[in-house]
């Protein structure tokens, strides 16, 4: 019952407050209340759904609650088990890595067949933990021989000057979001060994110039920042056996205002060519903090709104 309500009955409380109804527990008895027979009973689906996972020992937070009751109130039930049944790959700890969202299942459908993959969506979607997943899946899997994950190195809107240090000093600021999603799938030692020995690599895009790379699965992440130059060079680096996925927020570039991005024009040069496939997340995919779903959203009304 616990795992069910949440901390302090904030899972039943997201349904209460949707569908204008209360749910009493007493004991190890629930009761739904309220003047409309269909929410009372949409209700009742979701807390039957969320017992579900709770029985399966899946932990209930907030944004599970919120996209079950997504999927059920728009009639979606039988797609919940297929989205968030099947399991990626494990992180260190044992914890099962799994899609929360049909963008989510949509975007891993499209990585399992298609050998150059563009994720773009909004941030806290899960673009480049679930790449990452991925390439470790394949990795361990022996499909790929080494994992190459590469950025551009360009500051969100402020100059970082002179940093201190030698090179790789200077750019590990940029690629700590890279190396933090490797460390919690691979653990301290495995990834320290493996980045030793050159099994992975992470690097800025700048080093990615005059190399093929071969039977590797290589990841560009925040693409909307490259130039239409460097997403040329980046994307012909592949050799045979690889696999490509790149994301980016095309609502997010930083690069300076005469330059295009190299994954907006991609978009368009590469949308009909066979082996290239394109996964559209948006707002709804948001697994991060609810209020992230919320400021995206607001930001998306006010700049249609400009528009």
């Amino acid at each position: 019952m616990v795992a069910l309500f949440g901390d302090y009955d904030q899972n039943v409380k997201q349904i209460e407050e949707r569908l204008g109804v209360s749910i009493i527990a007493r004991d190890t008895n629930i009761k739904i209340l309220g003047d409309n027979q269909y929410k009372v009973q949409k209700a009742w689906d979701i807390m039957e759904k969320l017992l579900c996972f709770i029985k399966k020992g899946e932990v209930i937070d907030k944004s599970k609650v919120r996209y079950t009751m997504d999927l059920i109130l728009e009639g979606n039930d039988n797609l919940i088990d297929d989205i968030m049944s099947e399991v990626i790959c494990l992180n260190y700890r044992g914890k099962p890595i799994k899609c929360k969202t049909m963008g989510q299942r949509r975007y891993i459908d499209a990585i399992e067949q298609n050998d150059v993959v563009f994720g773009i969506g909004p941030a806290g979607t899960g673009k480049t933990y679930l790449a990452m997943a991925m390439a470790v899946t394949a990795f361990k899997n022996k499909r790929v021989n080494r994992i190459v994950l590469t950025r551009p190195a360009v500051e969100a809107g402020e100059k970082l000057g002179f940093l201190p240090g030698d090179l790789q000093n200077k750019v590990d600021p940029y690629l700590r979001p890279l190396y933090d999603a490797l460390y919690d799938l691979m653990g301290p030692d495995t990834y320290l060994k493996f980045i030793e020995h050159g099994v992975i690599e992470v690097a800025p895009l700048a080093y990615m110039r005059g190399r093929t790379l071969d039977d590797s699965f290589i990841i560009l992440d925040e693409a909307q920042n490259t130039t239409s130059e460097q997403m040329k060079m980046f994307l012909t680096r592949m050799g045979t056996g690889s696999k490509m996925v790149i994301t980016g927020d095309i609502t997010q570039v930083d690069l300076p205002r005469d330059k295009h991005s190299g994954l907006i024009e991609a978009e368009k040069v590469l949308k009909d060519i066979e082996g290239i496939g394109f996964a559209y997340l948006t707002y709804k995919d948001v697994v991060r903090h609810e209020l992230v779903m919320k400021i995206i959203e607001a930001y998306d009304r006010y700049n249609n709104k400009g528009a």
